[in-house]
């Protein structure tokens, strides 16, 4: 079984004082996350809505992350709340990281505008983007009264209910960004909007989001870009990931079956992302692996990951949303096709064959 990854959280100072938290963890080419709505560093790590994404990159990518001013682990004290200081902001932490060249960029929702920003202002310092769920233009820029009301009424429901005990103000902000979530990751989420930011700050982020607009510098971008979109976002609208995908140059769009702003790990969806941008950002990756894992199906990918990280058949079952049974057939077909007969000697199969998870 690999050891378990951890990250190294640490403290950074902006220009203009206010500290940001950021962490980094994994070894490789270097992936800067841009911040993006409601994270806290610690409390993301383990959790059921984001663990497998922190995996996901830690495992092939150095992946740096940061909680944006106003939330999480960094200063309340916001101060400015703008474009340019976002930018400023995601140039300290890049700096902080000490790259030793260019950096992948990743821009997940309101985090693709600083990248898109940062990328036309110092196209020399990136390597890649990868925007996903992500717009050039917030709700006020849109053209449409219903989208600009929609916004506002968020803002404030932001303003007047976040706080409040009675949880169904923040289920309604959970209910847009995993509609397909469970139980757990629901009740995880509404937990996140307490442990992140206040309802004053909210409100102030949302309102800072809904005046952006990118659209004009798109044709700037000459870094290689990759645009990935759910296509039932309730979110982003996949018109917004359109939009991007068609004014920066070159730009390769992935449109994937979900309605969820954030892919969870139990959909094919999350399968296709990982494999799209593992073929972008690092396209060698898949080549080291044996030629053995190719004859397995998505799902059985699944379970031998799931199987490597020590999982047992009821965990196995409760995370992929299957019977026990089923995942019983699914390990023994893949423990035909791989020629083994245990759980451990799949593990070690697995480990010594470059298994890709």
């Amino acid at each position: 079984m690999p050891a378990k990854r951890r990250q190294r959280s640490q403290y950074v100072t902006a220009s203009d004082g206010v500290r940001l938290a950021w962490a980094d963890a994994g070894e490789g080419p270097l992936v800067v996350k841009a911040a993006n709505w409601l994270t806290h560093l610690e409390f993301e790590w383990e959790s059921p809505v984001w663990r497998h994404w922190m995996r996901f990159f830690s495992e092939h990518f150095r992946f740096v992350r940061f909680d944006e001013r106003g939330c999480g682990m960094s200063d309340w004290n916001v101060g400015d709340l703008s474009l340019d200081r976002w930018v400023s902001d995601l140039d300290t932490v890049i700096e902080a990281a000490k790259p030793n060249g260019p950096v992948v960029l990743l821009g997940i929702s309101q985090g693709a505008a600083p990248c898109i920003r940062y990328a036309a202002q110092f196209p020399e310092r990136v390597a890649r983007l990868i925007l996903y769920g992500s717009y050039a233009r917030g709700s006020s820029r849109r053209g449409t009264v219903r989208s600009e009301q929609e916004y506002r009424a968020m803002v404030d429901l932001a303003r007047f209910g976040w706080g409040k005990d009675n949880p169904t103000f923040r289920q309604i902000f959970t209910s847009r960004f995993i509609p397909g979530g469970s139980d757990e990751q629901i009740r995880w989420f509404n937990d996140l909007c307490l442990k992140t930011t206040n309802g004053d700050l909210a409100a102030q982020l949302f309102e800072a989001r809904a005046v952006v607009d990118v659209t004009g510098i798109l044709d700037r971008i000459n870094t290689p870009t990759l645009v990935l979109h759910a296509r039932n976002d309730e979110v982003t609208p996949i018109d917004e990931g359109r939009l991007l995908a068609a004014g920066i140059r070159g730009a390769e769009f992935v449109e994937l079956d979900s309605k969820n702003h954030i892919l969870l790990e139990h959909e094919p969806a999350w399968d296709r992302f990982r494999q799209a941008v593992l073929d972008f950002a690092k396209p060698d990756v898949r080549t080291s692996e044996d030629p053995a894992f190719g004859a397995l199906s998505t799902r059985e990918r699944q379970i031998l990951a799931l199987i490597v990280d020590g999982r047992s058949n009821a965990d196995i079952a409760e995370r992929l949303g299957i019977s026990e049974k089923t995942v019983r057939n699914h390990t023994s077909n893949l423990f035909d096709k791989l020629g083994v007969w245990t759980r451990a000697q799949a593990m070690v199969f697995a480990r010594d064959h470059r298994f890709e998870g």
